[in-house]
């Protein structure tokens, strides 16, 4: 039933009207020196270290070896994102869809929604996502199903439309909940994030009370979980909240709590202080942000805000 409503689903304007994320593909084992599977894996190697144009350039003598080569066609896509130049990341992504095999498929999808999400893009971004997202429902996977609704939702979130991420977040916390055998950690887990995802819409809305409602909620679902590796996702939902809720002091005290390798936190950190009136502070932290070179979520609001505020380009 949930199945045949989602699909149908997609007709729907709102969905057209538009976390895990894509990232460079692990290479399975050591390939031949000099072949184009080494020049793509060399290739990621410097951009992973900020070496975007070298990085570049090994992956075009990839193409020219082998113009079909799914790796290369995607790592290339990734870095001409995070140098900005989304309509050629565009080309390549494009490419790497069409030659994908088949359990790659999803991950060049992905990596096109982050490149739309670069620019904001929901619309597009929602296109490519929902293509995984029914995907994963034909074969039953709601759990994937529902990370890429919260992927989605996210998308939504930092582009400054709470409305659509509401509706994302919740299908994703419903569609989670159709796995028969989820177990009470990790329905309180999904608790957690749905709570969460409500506290960060609140704050984004202005509605600050109903925001520390919901942080209490996720405060309570997140101990019921006993999940360490989630605590640290904590700190960055009260900083989150306080800075859309204008208490810049206490954003910098969570937020410096919170995972400082996140460009998202780093790019928070720096607007928190720009908004206290610490501008060498926050030109720190939007410079740490460019050390940032994943190809995610995150990065995809974070590197192009922290660019603008340094004077370098959109």
């Amino acid at each position: 039933m949930l199945r045949n409503i989602v699909l149908r689903a997609t007709c729907v304007p709102f969905l057209l009207a538009a976390f895990s994320s894509a990232q460079q593909p692990a290479p399975a084992h050591a390939p031949v020196p000099g072949s184009p599977a080494d020049l793509v894996q060399q290739g990621q190697k410097l951009s992973r270290d900020g070496k975007l144009d070298d990085a570049l350039a090994l992956y075009r003598q990839a193409l020219d070896k082998s113009p079909d080569l799914y790796e290369a066609h995607l790592a290339e896509g990734m870095a001409l994102d995070l140098k900005g130049d989304y309509s050629e990341a565009r080309e390549h992504f494009t490419k790497a869809i069409e030659v994908a095999p088949a359990d790659s498929k999803a991950q060049a999808l992905r990596a096109m929604a982050m490149s739309y999400a670069f620019e904001s893009d929901t619309f597009k971004a929602a296109e490519f996502e929902l293509q995984v997202f029914n995907a994963r429902l034909a074969k039953s996977d709601s759990v994937g199903a529902a990370e890429i609704c919260n992927e989605l939702a996210r998308i939504y979130l930092e582009a400054g439309d709470p409305d659509h991420a509401y509706k994302w977040y919740k299908m994703g916390y419903d569609t989670a909940a159709h796995k028969p055998d989820l177990t009470d950690a990790d329905k309180n887990l999904w608790l957690f994030r749905w709570e969460n995802a409500q506290a960060r819409i609140a704050a984004r809305r202005g509605q600050a009370g109903e925001a520390q409602q919901h942080i209490a909620a996720a405060k309570a679902a997140l101990d019921k979980a006993n999940n360490p590796e989630q605590a640290k996702f904590y700190p960055y939902l009260t900083g989150y909240v306080a800075f859309y809720t204008g208490d810049y002091k206490t954003a910098i005290a969570e937020l410096q709590k919170a995972d400082q390798h996140d460009p998202l936190i780093l790019a928070l950190l720096g607007e928190a202080y720009e908004k206290s009136g610490d501008a060498a502070q926050a030109k720190a932290y939007y410079q740490k942000v460019l050390e940032s070179n994943g190809h995610n979520p995150a990065n995809a609001f974070a590197r192009p805000l922290a660019k603008k505020k340094l004077g370098s380009g959109t």
